[in-house]
């Protein structure tokens, strides 16, 4: 994952102002001036500190903002990350003017040099049906990056930006755009088709297994997996419709070994690895997903589950299927470790089978602590 630093940083600023100078804005020195201003700043706050600048330097009128911007399309050095500030500023000028469906269409223009995702989000918040008309439109655009944004700008739950909360109490209002765009050509668009239909299932179970039902009863080819990843998050919480609709039966028979611990003593930085065996005991071939389960010890002792994918596959009468798996517990930003004993499980379509202690230790280069003080 690449730093704050090295996505926006002053030789960004730099060949911005070059580009908005080159396209007819009146002063770039803002622009300019940021850059070294950035050091120490997060993502999002280096964003915000060069949207402002872009706004200081050009013009206060939004037609002749959106001119200069439209200007730069036409430059090949305006691309990438720098382009991601500008988007935010199209928006903030534009409904500080009024202006509605003129802006989206730039962001429209603008999203194949990154994407506008963010940027369009405000439009949403600001008046919903109004915004989603354009956002319909963008499923029929030729270019796979317009329709791609009318999924993901959409998402309720779109990670790194404010929620759509509108859209996660009642999604409804944007599932025409995902109807519209399952059975795309793109794998980027559908990918973000799949990743809008899990932030649904996230708060309406019901909605999204009665779209992904309506979409697998008139599906492409790609269809099956589109909806096995949008309903991801359900599947690994062993919901019993989303596993039904698959195809997956909670009881199937199975005979599970395992898991088997390798390493009782696991210490932070270092990886816990376990074998297991799932044998089809039935009489027919059955469609399985085996994940397996982390119950992570918390500050108060108590454990907490998280589910951590394995494998999906159909195992014919009688076969078997072994494996061993490594699971790291390196450092995180997302997540604290807590030492002690933890718990690792097995979940064979939704239901859980057998269970293993292993203990989580601190790093063997940990340096040791120091004497007590009195």
């Amino acid at each position: 994952m690449p730093t704050a630093d090295e996505l926006i940083n002053p030789h960004t600023t730099d060949r911005l102002a070059s580009v908005m100078a080159a396209a007819g804005a009146p002063q770039a020195t803002a622009i300019h001036d940021c850059g070294p201003l950035l050091d120490g700043l997060t993502f999002s706050e280096r964003v915000d500190a060069v949207k402002e600048a872009v706004l200081a330097d050009l013009p206060d009128t939004y037609p002749d903002f959106a001119e200069i911007v439209r200007t730069a399309l036409r430059d090949p050095a305006f691309t990438g990350w720098m382009t991601f500030p500008v988007n935010a500023a199209v928006s903030e000028r534009a409904l500080a003017h009024g202006v509605f469906e003129p802006a989206l269409d730039l962001l429209a223009e603008l999203t194949p040099l990154l994407t506008a995702e963010m940027a369009v989000r405000p439009f949403l918040r600001h008046d919903l049906p109004r915004a989603l008309g354009p956002v319909l439109a963008w499923t029929r655009h030729p270019d796979e990056h317009v329709r791609r944004l009318a999924s993901e700008g959409t998402r309720p739950r779109l990670p790194w930006a404010a929620r759509l909360t509108h859209l996660v109490a009642d999604p409804t209002p944007a599932l025409p755009v995902l109807d519209a765009l399952y059975r795309d050509t793109s794998q980027y668009v559908r990918r973000s088709v799949a990743n809008h239909l899990n932030d649904i299932s996230r708060d309406h179970p019901s909605t999204a297994l009665a779209a992904a039902a309506r979409w697998l009863a008139d599906p492409a080819p790609t269809t099956p997996a589109l909806v096995r990843h949008g309903l991801r998050t359900l599947l690994k919480n062993g919901h019993a419709d989303a596993l039904a609709l698959l195809g997956h039966d909670p009881d199937v028979a199975v005979q599970v070994v395992g898991p088997d611990v390798r390493t009782p003593e696991v210490h932070i930085g270092e990886h816990l690895v376990f074998g297991y065996e799932v044998t089809n005991t039935s009489p027919r071939t059955v469609p399985l997903v085996i994940d397996y389960i982390v119950h992570h010890r918390k500050a108060n002792g108590t454990l907490t589950p998280k589910v951590f994918k394995l494998t999906a596959r159909r195992l014919a009468a009688g076969e078997r299927r072994s494996a061993v798996r490594r699971h790291s517990f390196r450092e995180l930003s997302t997540r604290r470790y807590h030492l002690g004993v933890h718990r690792v499980q097995l979940q064979i379509n939704g239901q859980p089978h057998g269970s293993a202690e292993f203990t989580l230790g601190a790093r063997r280069d940990a340096a040791p602590a120091g004497p007590s003080v009195s």
